[in-house]
């Protein structure tokens, strides 16, 4: 009987019925100890219900290594032997496979080399949007819409329409301004003042807001 189950990609987990095959014990027998340790030592151990031969739902506990050898350490020597054997054989199971010959062995490496090179492939269509970003996140000063437009190399009107189709920036009178959630997040700064006796508003790109909206604007840099 093999009542080996996997938990997770590498973790393995032995049945309570495994353990009773392996050292000779009732059933019964066994989840009593096992609810018991459980008890002890405050674990939650997982549980779940198999048809029986009668029908009925059995209880089956799925114990990890470490409750395995915890549950089995009060048993005999030749128990507790049986059942660090039977560890290291499931575990061995999860060792790779190393090729049985030289064919598998070129197969296995081929299969290696075309995975790097599809992450290979990969890394160099990402790199010249990325290029495009890391260009301008060591922006020192603020600047204007037209200055950022051009760093992206979008036109000043088609870079403020997008702006505001995006609910990036709104009008209001003759000046364009930030809505607050993107001036909280400290992408822009607006400075006021009068002139000629107008009050007047003035949005600028922080650093931090250059390198984010390269970053947002980098797919229109992405080889087609």
């Amino acid at each position: 009987m093999n009542d080996l189950t996997f938990a997770g990609a590498t973790t393995l987990t032995m049945t309570s019925r495994e353990i009773a095959d392996l050292t000779g014990k009732r059933h019964d027998n066994v989840r009593a100890d096992i609810e018991k340790m459980a008890l002890d030592l405050s674990l939650n151990i997982q549980e779940k219900a198999e048809p029986s031969e009668g029908g009925r739902p059995l209880k089956i506990y799925h114990l990890n290594k470490r409750e395995t050898l915890i549950l089995v350490s009060g048993y005999s020597v030749v128990t507790r032997a049986r059942i660090v054997d039977r560890w290291q054989e499931l575990e061995g199971q999860l060792a790779p496979a190393l090729p049985r010959s030289f064919a598998e062995a070129l197969r296995l490496a081929a299969d290696q080399a075309e995975r790097l090179e599809a992450q290979h492939q990969q890394l160099e269509h990402q790199r010249p949007a990325v290029e495009f970003v890391d260009r301008y996140v060591e922006a020192r000063s603020d600047k204007g819409l037209r200055e950022v437009a051009k760093i992206l190399g979008i036109k000043e009107r088609d870079f403020i329409a997008e702006l505001a189709r995006t609910g990036v920036i709104f009008k209001q009178g003759a000046n364009w301004l930030p809505y607050a959630e993107h001036q909280h997040a400290g992408r822009f700064t607006v400075k006021t003042g009068e002139a000629n006796g107008h009050a007047f508003h003035q949005m600028r790109f922080t650093p931090e807001g250059v390198a984010w909206i390269a970053r947002r604007f980098s797919k229109h840099k992405e080889p087609a």
